[in-house]
């Protein structure tokens, strides 16, 4: 056969299919014989495999017809591997060669005989024949053109092929298919670009993540997903394609920015005021341009940074307690140093030389003490002795220590005992607990208030209730409490209700709070009863 077959020119690659023929024993004077041929399934599962290619030729096809009304011509599709899909054109060619036994679902092999469509394949470029280049002599009054198309990667994916009467063969009638088949693959390649695009974009429209708002050049509003309408608290059975972007305050001015003077916006922070919380939004404005530098659309993105915001707080708040720990561990020790020579000093005089309310004295310095090692919890944690006590006498005597406070202020506190149960705790940190509470509702209640305490059971716990009706707090107020340095008081420091907490979650007991500005809290204390 001589050189390699991607190697041969038009003519020698021609001669060589007819020696092929000839070899094989083919019979010129016969109509072409094709041996090999899809089944119906086969043939339907081809035709959704190559729907795209199809549609995409039937477009070209019917334009290039339409110019040449009235000519003898018929088109062929083929897969890669020669087997006709589809005929188009003129019904009078294309009943002939169905008459020759060419129709959908045929294999046009090197078998076949000399044509175009095997000879494309073969050599991965267009081809020609004319009149008696076919092998076959019912052929010869025919030309038959043929060129691939081929997918992104280059591969050819089937062939497109032309076939009329040797009579209007013409030299451009290839070009024009060849230009027919460029215009096939770059029409796929945009549409595959376009499919991709409305993926990405439908991607990031549906996302529970990000609000997404998109315009044209004047900041008419093309598409907007729910999760920005969310955000922005704007209506969500509204549409807003073809509304001003303008018209929502929050990004207005970054879209104006991108629109009137072409600059990006790269995670602005935003906040926005829902009910009694404040939502905080990182916004993303760019513009997109075209190839003359023209904006076609500009593009927001607005992220929740919420929780990263309350979380960023939280771990500055750690930071600042670290650095309060580490200096309540030196003033604690300092503090501990006279505390003891003032215990044993009064410990010397003794009980016997009548120091009016010395068990009071000996009781409130030993308070002191464990106030003192308590706050050391914020420099490293204390070991905590639980025996079985009840609420009843701990209360009481945190009562006795603000009666006189009370008495100056005119206020009214009772205390109420439906049960008193015991539990296992640490009596101290319990009474550092009460104190607590006890201290904060005063510093709250007005002149000639009034605290109602109230000790009962409820499944299993004993229930500690401490009711006010002072200023009380806001509900933004009350979702921080227990939060390190936050605090409605001028002097506070918010420790006192973190140290309160933590004791309660030791003790694995809970705390509820209920307030409302103006007219009082209410805070209950739950702790498990004793077992035994």
């Amino acid at each position: 056969m001589g050189e390699p077959l991607y190697q041969l020119n038009d003519a020698h690659a021609i001669e060589v299919s007819k020696q092929y023929c000839i070899h094989t024993g083919l019979d010129p004077s016969e109509p072409p014989r094709f041996n090999q041929r899809y089944s119906p399934a086969e043939l339907a599962a081809k035709l959704v495999k190559y729907k795209e290619y199809i549609e995409v030729i039937h477009f070209f096809i019917g334009k290039f017809l339409s110019s040449i009304s009235g000519s003898p011509i018929t088109i062929t599709v083929t897969d890669d591997q020669g087997y006709v899909l589809e005929f188009a054109g003129d019904e009078t060619i294309i009943k002939t060669v169905k008459q020759l036994g060419i129709e959908e679902g045929v294999r046009f092999s090197k078998d076949a005989g000399t044509n175009s469509i095997d000879l494309c394949l073969t050599h991965g470029r267009p081809f020609q024949l004319l009149g008696q280049d076919h092998y076959h002599t019912i052929l010869h009054r025919l030309a038959c053109y043929s060129t691939g198309f081929r997918s992104e990667d280059g591969r050819i994916v089937g062939t497109i092929s032309l076939m009329t009467e040797l009579g209007f063969a013409h030299p451009h009638l290839l070009a024009l298919l060849c230009t027919m088949a460029d215009s096939v693959e770059r029409e796929l390649l945009l549409r595959r670009q376009n499919t991709q695009l409305q993926m990405l974009n439908q991607f990031l429209l549906d996302t529970n993540f990000y609000g997404v708002v998109i315009t044209n050049h004047l900041g008419h509003i093309l598409e907007m997903n729910e999760r920005c309408r969310s955000m922005l608290l704007l209506d969500g059975q509204t549409d807003y394609a073809g509304t001003s972007v303008f018209n929502i305050d929050l990004i207005s001015p970054y879209f104006q920015r991108a629109i009137r003077r072409h600059e990006e916006t790269i995670g602005v922070e935003l906040s926005l005021a829902v009910k009694d919380d404040e939502h905080r939004y990182m916004l993303d404005v760019l513009p997109v341009y075209d190839t003359d530098r023209t904006i076609i659309r500009v593009v927001g993105s607005i992220r929740d940074i919420t929780e990263m915001k309350k979380t960023e707080e939280i771990l500055r708040n750690t930071e600042k307690l670290v650095f309060a720990g580490q200096i309540a561990v030196g003033i604690a020790h300092e503090i501990r140093n006279p505390l003891t020579t003032v215990k044993g000093m009064l410990q010397l005089l003794g009980k016997d030389n009548c120091l009016r309310h010395y068990n009071l004295i000996m009781s409130e310095l030993e308070r002191m003490n464990v106030i003192v090692s308590e706050f050391l919890i914020l420099g490293k944690p204390q070991a905590v002795l639980f025996r079985k006590d009840r609420c009843f006498p701990v209360l009481q005597e945190v009562l006795n220590l603000f009666e006189i406070q009370a008495a100056l202020n005119c206020i009214t506190v009772d205390c109420v005992v439906h049960a008193d149960h015991p539990i296992r705790c640490d009596r101290n940190q319990i009474k550092q607990v009460f104190m607590n509470i006890v201290k904060n509702a005063i510093e709250a209640l007005p002149h000639a208030g009034k605290i109602h305490i109230l000790l009962e059971t409820r499944e299993g716990y004993q229930r500690i209730r401490f009711a006010d009706n002072g200023v009380g707090m806001s509900e933004e107020m009350l979702q921080r409490i227990g939060e390190p340095f936050h605090t409605t008081k001028s002097e506070g420091n918010g420790l006192g209700m973190m140290i309160v907490k933590k004791i309660i979650d030791a003790h694995h007991g809970r705390m509820d709070i209920a307030s409302e500005a103006g007219k009082g809290t209410i805070v209950d204390i739950y702790l498990p009863l004793s077992e035994d």
